[in-house]
């Protein structure tokens, strides 16, 4: 089957750019990302549903598996389920950081300052739980495959976190290990898996991030 045989709609036109200003957008964009860091101190200030949305809608953009669009996403602003997912998260966390986690990964950690404590969940006023399928269940119950769910909602992470970001939002990315509870406390089927849980809101005022260091693109990309 080729193109032709598709249903197919024109590409929307993109403003020509000339290439000095393709460079200086990309340079501001780059500049822009390079100041996202990871946030454990929130305010409490709110933030509007309709931000996140738009946020959403952006993520919902990226490319997937056949189109499958695979990823779900609850967006949690009650305080009371807030509070039911922080008790689940920490429970899992203390089991992580006294008795899972090897050394090898605590030691990793230490400089971060991390711990089973994550007040954060309660404090910061949206978190978002991110999901895949592992199949689809159609309108018979049947099953239906689903290609490059992990790699998908990847990437539909990374321009959402892009998004908040571009919106003045600070996030967090939350891995509790095992992340089953996220089922069961937002009544979400099996077949759909949790992936991440995210963190999102205002850091606290004076808020302190660790003081680390990034790559140079020269020590992560070969142009060849």
């Amino acid at each position: 089957m080729s193109v032709d045989d598709l249903l197919t709609i024109p590409l929307v036109p993109r403003p020509a750019l000339s290439e000095a200003l393709r460079l200086e957008r990309a340079r501001e964009f780059a500049d822009e990302l390079s100041l996202r860091r990871t946030v454990r101190a929130f305010s409490d200030e709110p933030v509007a549903r309709e931000v996140i949305v738009e946020c959403l809608r952006a993520a919902g953009s990226a490319p997937s598996g056949a189109n499958q669009q695979p990823w779900r996403f609850v967006a949690v602003a009650d305080p009371a389920l807030k509070s039911k997912l922080r008790e689940a998260a920490e429970a899992e966390e203390r089991e992580f950081y006294n008795r899972r986690a090897p050394d090898e990964w605590l030691k990793a950690l230490a400089p971060l300052g991390t711990d089973a404590s994550k007040p954060f969940l309660e404090i910061a006023p949206w978190l978002i739980a991110v999901f895949y399928e592992r199949f689809a269940v159609d309108a018979n119950g049947a099953r239906v495959k689903r290609y490059y769910p992990h790699e998908s909602v990847g990437i539909a992470c990374g321009m959402l976190l892009a998004a908040l970001h571009r919106a003045g939002l600070a996030t967090l990315t939350h891995t509790p290990s095992p992340m089953g509870f996220l089922n069961e406390l937002l009544g979400r089927p099996k077949h759909e898996m949790p992936f991440l849980l995210l963190v999102v809101g205002h850091p606290a005022p004076g808020c302190r991030v660790p003081a680390i260091n990034r790559l140079a693109v020269s020590e992560y990309a070969t142009f060849l």
